[in-house]
C-alpha cells in the first residue's frame, strides 16, 4: 500500500462533497498518493461512524490511476504522520473541536498547496474544508464520470426520467432557499425574497421562450416547501419529485433528521438536473447544480455582480440576456 495519502473529509451537501473531492483527487494524482474518501459524520446520516460514500455511491477502488479507499475500513485506518495542514499534528483529543477560523485557514493553506508545483513533505494531507474552485473542470468531470450512484438509486433516476421526461425538452430549475439556514454566500440573492421569486419566474419564462427540440416540461428542485408553493401557483404544470421537506425555517434538506432518504432525494434531483436541456441556477453560487452546470447544454443563471441580470450560457457562447 502507498504510505502517502490525501484524505477528503466532508460532511456537507453532495455538491460540496463532490467538488471538494475533485480537488483532493487532482492533488493525489499529481503527487502519486492514495485518496481516502472519508464522509463519516455526513449531514445525510445519523450514524457518526458510517462512511456515507458507499451508502450512496458504488464502491470504487481507482479513479484514473489513483488508488481509492472509500468504505468503512476507514474506521480501522491509522493514517501516518506528519500531517498537513499542521493543525492535524496535535494529539487526537485536541483535534475534536475546530473553530470556523481554523477551517478557513486550512482551506487557504490547501489552496496554496494545490496551486504550487511542489509536494508537501507530509505523509498525509487532510482536506477537511470546502475546496470548490480549487481544481480545473477536467478534474470535476473525471469525478463525475468515475463515481456512480448505487444501482438502486440510479434505477429510480432512470425510471423517473423515462416516465416523466422522455421525448421532452426539460427546463430544470434549482432554487436554493436555505429555509432558515445561514446561507452565507447565497444571502445577497435573497435580500428581497419577493423579488427573488419574481426573478426565478422571469428566468422560467425566458427559458420557455427559447427554441426547444420537443414539448417543454419544467422540473423544480428546491429545499423549501414555501418556494414550491409559490412557484406552483404561477406555473401550475411545474413538475417536482415527491420528497419530505423540513418544517418552515427549520433548515436545509441535507439534514440527518431526514435519514438516508434525504440524501437519496438529493442525488435523484442532482442527476436529473444533469439530464436537462436547460438549467436555471438560483443562486449560481450553489454547488448542488455544479454537475448540471458541467453537463447541461444550456444554462441560465444570475450575474454574481448584479443578481437582477440573467446570463445565458450555451455550448458555444456566453452573453448577457437583455431583459
Amino acid at each position: 500500500m502507498n504510505d502517502r495519502f490525501v484524505v477528503s473529509r466532508r460532511r456537507t451537501g453532495f455538491g460540496d462533497c463532490l467538488w471538494s473531492l475533485a480537488s483532493a483527487w487532482r492533488y493525489a494524482q499529481r503527487t502519486g498518493r492514495t485518496l481516502a474518501i472519508d464522509w463519516r459524520g455526513s449531514c445525510y446520516l445519523d450514524q457518526p461512524f458510517t462512511n456515507a460514500f458507499p451508502v450512496f455511491f458504488e464502491p470504487i477502488q481507482d479513479i484514473a490511476g489513483v488508488r481509492v479507499i472509500c468504505d468503512d475500513k476507514i474506521n480501522q485506518l491509522s493514517f501516518p504522520g506528519p500531517f498537513f495542514p499542521s493543525w492535524w499534528n496535535q494529539p487526537s483529543i485536541d483535534c475534536v473541536y475546530r473553530p470556523d477560523e481554523q477551517i478557513f485557514r486550512e482551506r487557504d493553506e490547501l489552496s496554496e498547496l494545490f496551486q504550487a508545483e511542489y509536494d508537501s513533505e507530509a505523509n498525509t494531507v487532510v482536506c477537511d474544508a470546502c475546496l470548490m474552485w480549487r481544481c480545473d473542470q477536467d478534474a470535476e468531470r473525471q469525478i463525475f464520470r468515475s463515481i456512480k450512484p448505487r444501482p438502486e438509486i440510479q434505477a429510480r433516476i432512470d425510471a423517473l426520467y423515462q416516465e416523466h421526461f422522455e421525448g421532452r425538452s426539460i427546463i430544470g430549475v434549482h432554487v436554493r432557499h436555505g429555509n432558515g439556514e445561514d446561507i452565507m454566500g447565497h444571502t445577497p440573492y435573497w435580500a428581497d425574497p419577493e423579488l427573488a421569486l419574481r426573478q426565478v419566474c422571469t428566468a422560467i419564462d425566458t427559458a420557455k421562450a427559447l427554441s426547444h427540440r420537443g414539448p417543454v416540461r419544467v422540473l423544480l428542485c428546491t429545499d423549501s416547501a414555501q418556494v414550491l408553493h409559490k412557484l406552483s401557483g404561477v406555473f401550475p404544470d411545474l413538475f417536482t419529485i415527491p420528497k419530505r421537506f423540513q418544517a418552515d425555517q427549520a433548515g436545509p434538506l441535507h439534514s440527518a433528521a431526514l435519514g438516508a432518504d434525504g440524501g437519496i432525494s438529493a442525488l435523484i434531483e442532482m442527476y436529473l438536473l444533469g439530464r436537462c436541456d436547460t438549467v436555471i441556477r438560483f443562486p449560481p453560487t450553489s454547488a448542488f447544480t455544479r454537475y448540471a452546470r458541467l453537463l447541461a447544454p444550456r444554462i441560465i443563471e444570475f450575474d454574481l455582480n448584479d443578481p437582477s441580470r440573467l446570463i445565458l450560457i450555451d455550448e458555444s457562447s456566453e452573453h448577457l440576456l437583455a431583459l
